[in-house]
């Protein structure tokens, strides 16, 4: 189908940022808008992580090759600006990627993520970026009774392949070093960072902008003409370009080729006020990433000035491609994410919340991302469906999407990852009307464990028909 008027992007300009942009805001001046007409040799729609590393991969490889990027607000804007700010690796999903990719081929794409984590700290030393990077580790922890054990398949999965990526603690340990005693038990893995995602997402706007590649800010593209080569129409101007990086993330939910695999999600935030002293009081100084083993998972760390960072993934979720003004910021979101808060760290009570918002994200029923050839047009690739793991695999996935961009034959284009038949979500609005019912499935499930209590047998039955694979931090 060569359709011209798609919608790609809708992003809000200036929509309520998050702690994390906020404290970068005003760092370097808005790129110009796109005017008039103009041609690269490839166009990136999206300036979050997956755009932005594409961008700087390409031009690594071929300083000379003519890169334009187009951001409908600013660079960072989105997920990239929102998440909780985990540089994880595919470690945490080695127990369901080998039935995608296989066993030899899901343990090369884990072991090239812990690389690529590493990675981000030495681009970011070498070009003189401070991200707040901080590699100590992430602590898979049980919250409660139910949560116990629950990464035994992917231990079980580990020693199946012979790799030994986490190690086990005592649950004395756990609760030491997460500073809560309701953490029962848990599992460590090294190979995760922690960052400040406001800042990797503006130092990445700097190198690409350092490399060579030509940035417009405030250009959405409103459509997409699919013949070659392609044309990328924004509100005030016309971009030509002979391959084309479709980086949008969730906003990638309205087109045909992609809409029926992904689905919209948010992922809430809340940050406290900051408090070092009482960090230092409870023991949590480690810079350990946390999460708990709910599906609708929260994720928890601290930050370089004493606060606490929080997050709950999954709660709102969208119809179709729309991404309202509920996936910036949602209040009564927020204050279910601070009473979790409260619950895991009953001392905090007086400690202010002074910050709080939500973010998109981009859901696959596979919980792996989907790069390729879009429609088969060897001149457009889209890389989408990160299902909040993207802060850490986007450097790897951008070499993949490099590779296809430059149509090359090398490990990143033969990568298993680009060939999985992805299963399908139901069509609207089916999809947005079994969601909510499998939410409230897991809502009641996991509030009840929460209580110490038994689940009800139609809360369990709602939850298991949620997708596969936990929702890991971000």
């Amino acid at each position: 189908m060569e359709r011209a008027a798609l919608i790609l992007s809708s992003t809000p300009a200036a929509g309520h940022r998050s702690l994390w942009l906020q404290e970068v805001a005003g760092d370097a001046p808005d790129a110009p808008e796109l005017t008039g007409a103009a041609s690269a040799e490839v166009a990136i729609v999206g300036g979050g992580y997956v755009g932005l590393w594409t961008a700087i991969e390409l031009k690594l490889r071929e300083p000379a090759l003519d890169v334009v990027l187009l951001e409908a607000d600013i660079c960072g804007s989105g997920a990239s600006g929102r998440n909780g700010g985990f540089a994880m690796t595919w470690w945490s999903k080695i127990a369901y990627m080998p039935r995608f990719v296989g066993d030899d081929e899901a343990v090369r794409l884990a072991r090239a993520s812990v690389e690529g984590v590493d990675e981000i700290r030495q681009i970011c030393l070498d070009h003189d970026v401070d991200c707040d990077f901080h590699a100590d580790g992430w602590i898979w922890a049980a919250a409660s009774e139910a949560q116990l054990g629950s990464w035994e398949s992917t231990l079980s999965e580990c020693r199946r392949l012979g790799v030994t990526p986490f190690r086990s603690l005592d649950p004395d340990d756990v609760a030491r070093r997460t500073g809560s005693s309701l953490h029962r038990a848990g599992i460590f893995d090294p190979g995760t960072a922690s960052l400040h995602p406001g800042k990797l997402a503006r130092g990445l706007r700097k190198i690409a902008l350092r490399l060579g590649v030509r940035l417009h800010e405030h250009s959405p593209v409103l459509s997409l003409e699919r013949r070659y080569p392609s044309t990328l129409r924004t509100p005030a101007g016309l971009l030509t370009a002979e391959k084309v990086v479709l980086a949008t993330n969730v906003w990638a939910a309205g087109m045909p080729e992609l809409r029926r695999y992904i689905v919209a999600i948010s992922s809430d935030m809340v940050a406290t006020e900051p408090i070092p002293e009482k960090l230092e009081e409870i023991g949590w100084t480690g810079n350990e990433c946390v999460s708990d083993s709910q599906m609708m998972i929260h994720y928890y760390r601290t930050t370089a000035d004493g606060r606490i960072a929080f997050g709950k993934g999954g709660w709102g979720i969208a119809i179709g491609g729309r991404i309202t003004r509920s996936f910036d910021r949602a209040p009564r979101r927020a204050q279910v994410v601070e009473r979790n808060l409260r619950r895991l760290y009953p001392m905090l009570e007086g400690v202010r919340i002074t910050h709080d918002w939500s973010g998109a994200i981009d859901r696959s029923v596979t919980g792996v991302p989907l790069i390729g050839y879009t429609g088969g047009r060897r001149h457009i690739v889209h890389a989408v469906g990160w299902s909040a793991n993207a802060v850490g695999p986007a450097r790897v996935g951008a070499k993949m999407i490099a590779s296809l961009v430059q149509e090359r034959d090398d490990e990143w284009s033969r990568s298993k990852l680009l060939s999985v038949r992805h299963e399908k979500f139901p069509p609207e609005p089916i999809r947005f009307a079994g969601a909510h019912v499998v939410r409230r499935g897991v809502v009641a499930k996991e509030e009840a464990e929460n209580r110490g209590r038994e689940p009800g047998r139609l809360s369990r039955f709602l939850a298991a028909q949620a997708p596969s694979g936990q929702i890991p931090a971000k």
